[in-house]
């Protein structure tokens, strides 16, 4: 990862979050190589996982993206505030009082109920292009298939309400040859087919999210939704041998803020959950759960320990996680305050990824760094 972010950068904190946009930008490029003639919108709701969701789109457009997808009508407006132009995609119906934003922010809304496409017809006054979700199976948002074709003609004869596109969302693709999604996408054809008998094609199709982007070809159609994949982080364990060649965005990193010798038998953090069994040094980070950095990381039994990087070396977390701050065993290193510590991302020869957390806490990568929290700073490099 080029550089590294000066800590004089956040006088107050000693701890920060890289994020490199190159990386974005590559991992768009790849996608769009790898899914050819399909085009890619990226999705940057939850603040770009964590990455920034202003810089992220930034980077994603200009490497080649040709729409964003957000989950919140404010996610949007911050997009346009920003001067960001192009298609915004709001990925579910939003509370009818928030729909005057979406027409003024020129969002795309997603619909798949009757009532939603009449509140955006009695609100419109210039002519709103709309996406319409069909629940297949995940059984979260969505309109049944067989109610699909009613809705459609609904969204023709509002005044103000186009159809755009007709969607729908997969629920098993990161297990690739799971049986749900030839069911769901088997789903999704006879409903497609239904519509164009009744009305006609829509522009637009779309079915993928990063993990059937990357090992479904059948749900590749207009575009794909690229998620997870855009910060370079594998959708599941099932689709791991699909993530070669992207690369990583961010990368967590923290300066020893204390070092201090302790003695065999000697306990470290709330609970003296962890004894030493030797002579040891201990690096303090001034990171903690607060930060996003779980509280059990470094104290689950039956799995391995949690590692930082510290000169180069693979040094455990010990003991519980405190709100603000967390403790490595760093041997006989011989590390100082001011020195480099990395939690996520690359030092050396090493990396720990986000993946690795996400196995060990029974987790997902998304989790990982949508948890970083806002009281970390991110320093944007590249792009």
């Amino acid at each position: 990862m080029p550089g590294m972010a000066s800590p004089e950068r956040e006088p107050d904190r000693w701890a920060w979050a890289e994020v490199d946009l190159d990386a974005v930008a590559h991992n768009v490029d790849e996608m769009r190589r790898r899914v050819a003639p399909s085009e890619v919108w990226v999705v940057v709701k939850a603040n770009g996982y964590g990455h920034g969701a202003v810089p992220v789109a930034r980077s994603a457009l200009a490497a080649g993206a040709t729409g964003l997808c957000v989950a919140l009508v404010r996610e949007g407006e911050t997009l346009r505030q920003a001067g960001i132009d192009g298609p915004i995609m709001v990925l579910s119906e939003q509370p009818h009082d928030t729909l005057d934003r979406v027409l003024e922010s020129r969002l795309t809304p997603t619909v798949y109920t009757p009532a939603t496409v009449d509140a955006i017809s009695s609100r419109a006054t210039d002519e709103c292009g709309v996406h319409l979700h069909i629940d297949t199976g995940m059984q979260r948002v969505g309109a049944h298939p067989d109610d699909a074709v009613a809705i459609a003609r609904r969204i023709d004869a509002a005044p103000g309400v186009r159809l755009d596109g007709v969607m729908t969302h997969l629920a098993v693709a990161d297990e690739p040859e799971h049986d749900a999604n030839r069911i769901q996408l088997d789903r999704f054809d006879e409903t497609l087919e239904a519509l164009v008998a009744a009305r006609g094609a829509p522009p637009h199709v779309h079915a993928a999210n990063s993990a059937a982007a990357l090992a479904i070809p059948r749900a590749r159609r207009s575009f794909v939704r690229m998620g997870i994949a855009t910060y370079g982080i594998s959708p599941g364990p099932g689709v791991d041998q699909f993530v070669a060649g992207l690369r990583p965005a961010m990368r967590l990193v923290a300066r020893v803020s204390h070092v201090k010798r302790v003695e065999a038998g000697s306990h470290v953090s709330y609970g003296w959950r962890h004894r030493f069994d030797r002579p040891t040094t201990v690096a303090t980070l001034p990171l903690g759960y607060a930060d996003g950095v779980p509280r059990r990381l470094g104290t689950l039994p039956d799995r391995p320990g949690a590692d930082v990087l510290v000169g180069g070396r693979r040094c455990p977390i010990v003991g519980v996680v405190t709100m603000d701050q967390l403790m490595v065993d760093v041997g006989d290193l011989g590390a100082e305050v001011g020195d480099e510590a990395v939690l996520l991302g690359r030092q050396g020869d090493h990396e720990i990824r986000a993946e690795d957390w996400a196995e060990r806490l029974g987790t997902i990568g998304y989790e990982v760094v949508c948890g970083i929290s806002a009281r970390v700073p991110r320093h944007h490099l590249g792009g």
